[in-house]
Parts: C-alpha cells; sequence; structure tokens
C-alpha cells in the first residue's frame, strides 16, 4: 500500500500568500513537459509574477517542420509553457486546450500543433517574437510571461559515448535536440550551435529582476542545462540577487540520463556552469535512495536539499501541480528573506 500524501488545496494556498501579502517574483528556466509542470505549480503561488524562459533549440515534431521551412525560433516548448499558464476557469481550460490540439490529416498539416501555427503566424505579422508572445499570452488569459531564451535558432550538440552499440567505447558528436534526447549512449556534455548566442535582453532582465529562479525539472541534458550554455543568461544567473531552486526529476530518463542518480544530475550541472550557485535543491522524498551522497552534492554548490512528495498519484514519473506548488510556496517562505518581498 503506498503511504498517504496530505495534499494541499491551490486555494488554500493562494489564501495564505494573499494573508501574507508577500507573493515573489518568480522566473522558471527550462523546457517540454518538465517546464510546463514546474509553471502549472508556480502559477498557483505567484499570480502574474512569473516569467517563463524557454530553450529554443528544438529540432522534431511539429516546430522542427516549422523552423526547417520557415527559419523561425521552434515554438513547441513556447506553445507549452502558455498553456500551462492558463487559468483554471473555462476561458483558459478551452484555449489550453486548443493551443495544444494537433491535425490529424493525410496531407502535410497532419502532427501540426494549432499553438504552434498562431504563434509563427504572429512572429511573422509582428517581426517580433516577444511581442508576439505577449500578444498570445493575453490571448490565452495566462497568468505570467512566456520568453524564448535565445533571440536565434539553437542546435544541441552532445559529445556521447557510445552512440553506436557497435562502437561502445568511442565519443561521437551528436546533433540535434531530439538526437540526443533518444540516444542509447551516455551524454558526455552537450553544448550549443551557435557557441555564443545571443540571449533575449527581456528574459536577462527577469532574472536580474526575481526573487526567485527556478531550474527543472525535464530534460537533463536538452531542456535544463542548455539555458547555462547562453553567456549572457548564465551571467545573469551568477549575478542575479535571487535565491535559486533546482528542482530534480523523479526519475532517469531512458537514454539521456539512463541510470543517473539524484546526485549525478547535480554533479553533471555543475561541470557545465561551476560558477553557479544555487540555494536549494528540490526532490521527491521517495526518489532519493541515498539522501547523504545527494546532500554532499548539493553542498558543494551552495545549496540545501528539501525533501517533498511531489510525484503524482499515478505512479508515473509526473509531476503534481499541486504538491509542487506547496513544496515551492514551502521552500519560498523558509529559504527566502524577512519580510514582504517589496
Amino acid at each position: 500500500m503506498k503511504p498517504y500524501r496530505r495534499r494541499t488545496s491551490t486555494l488554500s494556498v493562494r489564501r495564505t500568500l494573499r494573508r501574507r501579502g508577500t507573493q515573489p517574483k518568480v522566473v522558471a528556466l527550462g523546457g517540454g513537459m518538465g517546464l510546463s509542470a514546474s509553471l502549472a505549480a508556480l502559477r498557483r503561488i505567484t499570480g502574474d509574477d512569473l516569467t517563463a524562459v524557454v530553450t529554443v533549440a528544438d529540432d522534431g515534431g511539429s516546430s522542427g517542420r516549422l523552423r526547417e521551412e520557415l527559419g523561425v525560433l521552434p515554438p513547441g516548448d513556447l506553445r507549452k509553457a502558455l498553456a500551462a499558464l492558463c487559468g483554471d476557469d473555462d476561458w483558459g481550460q478551452t484555449w489550453a486546450r486548443v493551443i495544444q490540439h494537433r491535425f490529424q490529416s493525410k496531407g502535410e498539416i497532419n502532427g501540426h500543433a494549432v499553438g504552434n501555427l498562431l504563434i509563427v503566424a504572429l512572429w511573422e505579422q509582428l517581426g517580433d517574437p516577444v511581442q508576439a508572445l505577449d500578444l498570445v499570452g493575453r490571448l490565452l488569459g495566462a497568468q505570467g510571461r512566456v520568453l524564448p531564451m535565445s533571440s536565434v535558432p539553437l542546435e544541441l550538440q552532445a559529445l556521447v559515448k557510445g552512440h553506436d552499440p557497435e562502437r561502445p567505447d568511442d565519443v561521437d558528436t551528436v546533433a540535434g535536440q531530439a538526437t540526443v534526447a533518444l540516444t542509447p549512449g551516455e551524454v558526455q556534455s552537450v553544448h550549443l550551435v551557435p557557441h555564443d548566442p545571443p540571449a533575449v535582453p527581456e528574459a536577462v532582465a527577469a532574472v536580474l529582476d526575481a526573487d526567485w529562479v527556478v531550474l527543472g525539472p525535464g530534460s537533463w541534458f536538452s531542456s535544463v542545462i542548455p539555458h547555462l550554455l547562453v553567456p549572457e543568461l548564465l551571467d545573469a544567473l551568477v549575478e542575479t540577487k535571487a535565491r535559486k531552486v533546482l528542482s530534480l526529476n523523479l526519475a532517469p530518463q531512458p537514454g539521456e540520463t539512463e541510470g543517473f542518480s539524484p546526485q549525478r544530475h547535480l554533479e553533471v550541472l555543475g561541470r557545465h556552469a561551476p560558477k553557479l550557485a544555487l540555494d536549494v535543491v528540490l526532490a521527491d522524498e521517495a526518489a532519493v535512495p541515498d539522501r547523504e551522497s545527494l546532500a554532499d552534492a548539493a553542498k558543494r554548490l551552495g545549496a540545501a536539499v528539501e525533501l517533498a512528495p511531489v510525484a503524482g498519484p499515478d505512479g508515473s514519473a509526473k509531476h503534481d501541480p499541486e504538491l509542487l506548488a506547496a513544496a515551492y510556496d514551502r521552500i519560498f517562505r523558509m529559504h527566502g528573506r524577512i519580510g514582504p518581498w517589496r
């Protein structure tokens, strides 16, 4: 029998924050479903003071096709972030379903998501990716803002040991986020092409102005670490006075982090950004078999470990948004500054 987990309702979290009047400014970095899970939790406790900074290296599916045909930023992870910020009312949930809807046909439109096409259309109309995303956010009633981490499409490349099963000891360069995510080999490190991509100024400003920065959960090499490979964004993360929390995944991912322990995730992140210090590492208490080793790895990054039940009730490796919201709220209160945020 699974242990009973007390659930904290969204309403109770919001009431607590309203009484305190201390909603923090939060920036969440990541991509894909991991960032969506974090945003779905954070919007419950931050109101509109929430900014998502999203990776732009996706080259698969609808995003990859639009990127190749039109030369635009891949819109898919940006769309998912916008959907996660939609409210729980009928308007928000209806629009969340609409922009996530994928066409099914035997023609060229097959597999394209409505939201991807809408975002790209506004990019072409306005010529400004940030302005277009803000406009989509207003249409959806999104509780927060979504920004790309860079103003140019990026290619993710990885050094992978054993990418070719017939050469298990060889290290090869593997190109493309979709390929890196599914590699059967061991990812040694990742880098971006171009190597010195420009950060979106609004994303840098949001990090510098934040009270808290949240990194993860998500695909470690293809969604979390890429933010640390954009020089201006990394500089902002190092210089900001905001406190930083790293949210770990509930389980290793097949291919990309197969066999990784929680502490190994921290070690890999530290190798890619040795100057970056963290304040808190959040992990599900049931997903940490060796708490002492995780605490040691976190300490080397300057962080304390917070264990909390954040997994969904279905046994999958998905975070429960209300449990994750309660964990973030507790961290913000326990590790934040004393008194009002502003």
